[in-house]
C-alpha cells in the first residue's frame, strides 16, 4: 500500500514507518504538522494514511482537524488517526456519518505489530478501527448533556431558553438575582462552558437544552 505518515515526533515517525515498510507497504509522504500532513495526503492520494492527534503549533488536536479537513476534501479518503491521549474534540465529525476508512488508536496498541497492521489494512479496506478506550469517551460525550442539571437549574435553563433576562428569570421564579446568576454560574460548569466562551455561554447553553429537550 502507498502511505502518507504524519507525527511531530521524528523517532516515532520513522519508528512506525520502518515497520510499515517491513510489512511491504510503501511511505510516499511524511508531515510533521497538520498542513503538511493535509497537502501530502491530497497531493499523493495514497490508499491509506496516518496521522497523530497532538501536533504544532498547540499540540492539542491539530492532527485530528487536519484528518477532518482531509475528508470533506477528498471524502474517499482512508485515515487511521493515532494518538497517545484521547482528544474527542473532533472525533464525531471524523468518524460519524460516512465513517468507512476511518480508525483511531492510541498509540499503545502499535506496540502488538500485527494488531497494529491488521488495523491499518482494515481502514485501507474501507473499514473502521476505534479503539475502546475511544468508544467510551464518545459514548459518555453522547449522552444527555441535561441529566447532571437539578431540577431549578433546568428551570433556570428553560427560562432562559425562552430569551428571558437574569432578571426576567428571577421575578417567575421569585428568587433573587444573585440566585440566578449562581444558578446560571453552575449550569455553565456543568455543561462544561468555560470562561473563554463568557461571550458566547449563555447562547450554547439555550442550543443544547433545546437539542435536548424534545
Amino acid at each position: 500500500m502507498r502511505i502518507v505518515l504524519a507525527d511531530d515526533s521524528v523517532l516515532l515517525r520513522e519508528g512506525i514507518g520502518l515497520l510499515l515498510t517491513d510489512a511491504g507497504h510503501e511511505i510516499v509522504g511524511t508531515a510533521g504538522d497538520g498542513p503538511g500532513f493535509v497537502e501530502a495526503v491530497l497531493r499523493e492520494r495514497p490508499d491509506v494514511s496516518l496521522v497523530d492527534v497532538r501536533m504544532p503549533p498547540s499540540h492539542t488536536d491539530e492532527g485530528l482537524r487536519a484528518a477532518v479537513e482531509v475528508r470533506r476534501t477528498w471524502s474517499a479518503a482512508k485515515v487511521l488517526v493515532l494518538s497517545q491521549y484521547v482528544e474527542v474534540s473532533y472525533a464525531d465529525e471524523l468518524l460519524g456519518g460516512e465513517s468507512d476508512g476511518t480508525g483511531y488508536l492510541l498509540k499503545d496498541r502499535v506496540s502488538d505489530i500485527d494488531e497494529f497492521l491488521e488495523a491499518v489494512q482494515t481502514v485501507a479496506d474501507g473499514g473502521t478501527v476505534l479503539d475502546p478506550l475511544v468508544v467510551k469517551q464518545l459514548m459518555s460525550r453522547r449522552r444527555d448533556p441535561l441529566e447532571g442539571l437539578t431540577p431549578r437549574e433546568l428551570e433556570v435553563l428553560g427560562l432562559m431558553a425562552q430569551g428571558r433576562s437574569n432578571a426576567a428569570v428571577a421575578a417567575a421564579l421569585n428568587v433573587s438575582l444573585g440566585g440566578v446568576e449562581k444558578h446560571t454560574q453552575r449550569i455553565f460548569a456543568k455543561l462544561g462552558l468555560g470562561d473563554d466562551e463568557s461571550a458566547h455561554r449563555r447562547v450554547q447553553a439555550v442550543i443544547r437544552y433545546l437539542r435536548a429537550v424534545p
